[in-house]
C-alpha cells in the first residue's frame, strides 16, 4: 500500500540495502545465474548476454564458460566503469569472477549425459533470469550486455528486458552459423523465459531499497 507522502506526490526516502543485504543478494544472484548457465551448457543450448557469448564460445572452442565469462567481460566492465559508476563496476567484477567459479562448481553436479533441451531451456532460462534480476536489485550485473541494457534503462527509460532482447537477436544471428536449427529453437525459448523475468519484474520505480 502506498504511503500518504507517496499519494500526495511528496518525495519519500527508503532505507538502502545494508552490506549484509548486498552480500547475500549477490550470493543468491550468482548461485542462480551459475546454475542457469550450467543447465543450458549441459543441454547444448545458448542464451543471450554474456552467458550466451560464453556458451557459444565454449561450443566452438576448447574453453569452458567458467573461463570465457570473465575474459569476454573485460571491455563491458570498462564500459560500466564510465557509465554506471565505480561501485556498480566493482560489484560486477566480483560477480564476473565468482560466476565463473560458480559454473565450474555446479556443472560437475549435473548429469554427465546431458539434459534434455526441452526441459533445460525453461529451467536454465528461468534460473538465469532470476539470477540477473537478483543482481540488478543489488546494483550489480553479470557484465556483458547486462551492463549496457541496465544503463539504457536508467538513461532512456527503455525496459531492460526489451533492450536485452534486441542485443540477444544479434547474438542469435551469429549462433545460427554454428548450431543446428533444433538447438536454436530451444535456445530461443530459453532466452524468452530468461527475459520474461526481467520484463515482468524489473521495471523502473517498482522496487525501492
Amino acid at each position: 500500500m502506498s504511503s500518504a507522502d507517496e499519494l500526495a506526490g511528496l518525495p519519500v526516502s527508503y532505507p538502502r540495502h545494508s552490506l549484509l543485504d548486498d552480500a547475500y543478494g549477490l550470493f543468491i544472484g550468482i548461485a542462480f545465474a551459475a546454475t542457469g548457465i550450467a543447465i543450458l551448457g549441459k543441454s547444448g543450448l545458448i542464451t543471450g548476454g554474456i552467458a550466451g557469448m560464453a556458451l557459444l564460445g565454449s561450443f566452438i572452442s576448447s574453453y569452458t564458460p567458467s573461463v570465457l565469462v570473465p575474459a569476454i567481460n573485460v571491455p563491458f566492465l570498462l564500459f560500466a566503469l564510465f557509465t554506471m559508476g565505480r561501485a556498480f563496476t566493482l560489484k560486477s567484477v566480483l560477480v564476473s569472477f565468482a560466476l565463473g567459479l560458480g559454473v565450474s562448481l555446479v556443472s560437475p553436479l549435473l548429469s554427465a549425459s546431458g539434459i534434455n533441451p526441452d526441459i533445460g531451456c525453461i529451467l536454465g532460462g528461468t534460473f538465469l533470469g532470476m539470477g540477473i534480476l537478483c543482481l540488478a536489485r543489488h546494483n550489480a550485473s553479470m557484465g556483458g550486455t547486462g551492463s549496457v541494457v541496465l544503463w539504457i534503462q536508467r538513461r532512456f527509460s527503455i525496459n531492460a528486458g526489451i533492450a536485452q532482447l534486441a542485443c540477444d537477436a544479434a547474438l542469435f544471428i551469429v549462433a545460427s552459423l554454428y548450431l543446428p536449427l533444433e538447438k536454436m529453437v530451444w535456445s530461443l525459448l530459453g532466452t524468452v523465459a530468461m527475459n520474461a523475468i526481467l520484463i515482468i519484474w524489473h521495471k523502473p520505480g517498482r522496487y525501492r531499497g
